[in-house]
């Protein structure tokens, strides 16, 4: 506690350090704070930073308060639509520009960790990095077979910085759970939890280069994305060495119209690895800022997309994959009815929820954006109407799903700057409706009952009292779902059931009760909770436009 309040007070130095105070109190009914920071002796004493402009001011500040304010800063830097120009300027730079550490002090690491000094290892080795970010560095360097590669090393110390900020989050998600009316519902304490976990994965370079060589052999056969190779004699728990790319910054996109890229086929495709990732290969790369993304010069009539930095990757369980694709398909073929049930299947809203009110709730947000392209839609208008209805029905957070979340805003701002013409839904849907016909093959449906065999054995012994409980908690509406899910087991499955009666009675039995309990669960993926994350940054984007 102690360590948090220190914590909370070196904010609020930095906080009147830089200005702050004037860009996001100004104009608002917080008059005891703003005269808490007006008494800071350190407003009197930093003049030479406060005259500075105000995008600038915020960059620094965010640098100062160390990595885990440096990523609030890169998750609004890719929502140039909701922020003024100066402002997305200065926080694009926090992509990839952040102030390194010195070169020296990266080479003694890379030494260090890889038993012997950077000239025997490397034919060169420049002390000079080429790019900068909250958590490391990135150096180039040549081996000595003459292959261009870059070294990444994590900062010194990155780790105690990171376990201060997010012991601070843990006691303000604590306070903010027991004093906002919207406190329980929000989930505060689980959304920093699965923040935890999420930024010391990004600790550990050998992870990360696990998850490149997963995603590299996840897209082998594509032609969209391309993943550079990892060395993994050169590589260890604080130092990863790849392949070097070679290609046009996502952010540079006079430079993509020079050589006649097509903008619009770059946007489809975009958004075509990003279903093939969360859908086909269940494995995602959930980092997609433009300071990660670059495109390949090679082929501007079938542009290809290079990424950079897997140290945060997600995936899905089935039952969210499940609940997210059919929630996504429906608000294609405008089914908000569909929309609304999900909803209310998969616990996300209470269970007591008139399907028919939040039906008619999501199509008074939604359907105003349909048929428009990107460059027509106000998202600010939209998120806060989302907002409005989430805490209108009492729309639970669900954390497991924060870092889809945050990359679907990625993908949107991404698309929003190369094409604004896109059209999300004509792009997304006939994907969707791909894999949902795959999904729903008898020869799919029936491998993954088998799959299910073993484990529904286990349960057998104690199904009675399984679906005793669980009716009785639902009720009558429970009854219902689950004589529809049986029913369109039955009318679905014809081969499958055929095949598994023709071996066990008893065997069939228990992998269809289990299919039925799965598709009876709590989790999902409401459509309105796709831009949640940017919840956090509404306050602060407001701000900045007063």
């Amino acid at each position: 506690m102690i360590t948090s309040i220190g914590r909370m007070l070196r904010i609020q130095r930095v906080f009147v350090k830089y200005g702050l105070d004037d860009l996001f109190l100004k104009g608002t009914r917080a008059n005891v704070l703003r005269y808490v920071f007006y008494l800071s002796p350190t407003r009197w004493t930093n003049d030479d930073y406060r005259s500075r402009a105000r995008g600038e001011r915020l960059r620094l500040a965010l640098e100062e308060l160390g990595p885990v304010f440096v990523k609030l800063g890169q998750v609004l830097s890719t929502r140039r639509d909701l922020l003024p120009d100066d402002i997305y300027q200065e926080l694009a730079l926090l992509q990839d520009k952040v102030k390194p550490f010195d070169g020296a002090e990266a080479k003694a690491v890379v030494e260090n960790a890889l038993g012997d000094s950077t000239e025997a290892i490397f034919e060169s080795f420049d002390t000079e990095p080429m790019a900068s970010a909250s958590i490391a560095q990135v150096h180039p360097a040549v081996l000595k077979s003459g292959e261009d590669v870059v070294v990444k090393v994590l900062r010194p110390g990155i780790a105690e910085l990171i376990d201060r900020d997010v012991a601070l989050m843990y006691t303000m998600a604590g306070f903010a759970e027991k004093i906002l009316p919207d406190g329980r519902r929000l989930k505060p304490r689980e959304v920093v939890s699965e923040y935890d976990r999420t930024i010391h994965d990004e600790l550990d370079l050998v992870l990360e280069g696990t998850n490149a060589t997963v995603l590299k052999n996840n897209f082998k056969t594509f032609d969209t994305l391309y993943i550079p190779t990892v060395h993994w004699e050169y590589t260890r728990s604080n130092v990863i060495t790849l392949e070097r790319i070679y290609g046009i910054s996502i952010r540079d996109v006079d430079a993509m119209h020079a050589i006649n890229m097509d903008m619009r086929k770059l946007a489809e495709h975009a958004v075509e690895i990003f279903y093939t990732q969360v859908f086909h290969h269940n494995f995602f790369h959930a980092d997609m800022h433009p300071g990660n993304i670059f495109v390949s010069a090679e082929n501007p009539s079938h542009p290809q997309f290079i990424a950079v930095d897997f140290g945060i990757v997600g995936s899905l369980t089935e039952e969210d994959q499940r609940y997210i694709g059919e929630n996504m398909l429906a608000f294609f073929n405008r089914d908000y009815r569909r929309v609304a049930q999900l909803h209310v299947d998969s616990g996300w809203v209470p269970k007591d929820t008139r399907v028919s009110e939040f039906e008619s709730a999501i199509r008074a947000v939604c359907e105003p954006i349909f048929d428009k392209p990107l460059a027509e839609i106000s998202f600010g208008q939209v998120l806060m109407q989302l907002f409005q209805t989430a805490r209108r029905f009492e729309m639970e957070v669900q954390p497991q799903l924060v870092l889809l979340q945050k990359t679907l805003l990625n993908i949107e701002g991404l698309g929003r700057q190369l094409y604004p013409e896109l059209d999300l839904w004509e792009t997304g849907k006939p994907f969707l409706t791909d894999w949902m016909l795959k999904r729903n093959d008898p020869k799919v449906m029936a491998k993954r009952l088998l799959g299910a065999v073993p484990d529904a054995i286990k349960l057998l012994p104690d199904m009675p009292q399984l679906v005793h409980g669980f009716l009785a908690q639902q009720g009558e509406g429970g009854q219902r779902r689950h004589d529809a899910e049986l029913a369109l087991a039955a009318r679905g499955n014809k081969a499958t059931r055929q095949t598994i009666v023709g071996g066990s009675v008893t065997v069939a039995s228990a992998a269809l009760s289990a299919g039925w309990m799965a598709a009876s669960g709590t989790a999902g993926l409401p459509f309105l909770g796709l831009l949640g994350l940017a919840g956090g940054g509404i306050l602060l984007v407001r701000g900045l436009w007063q």
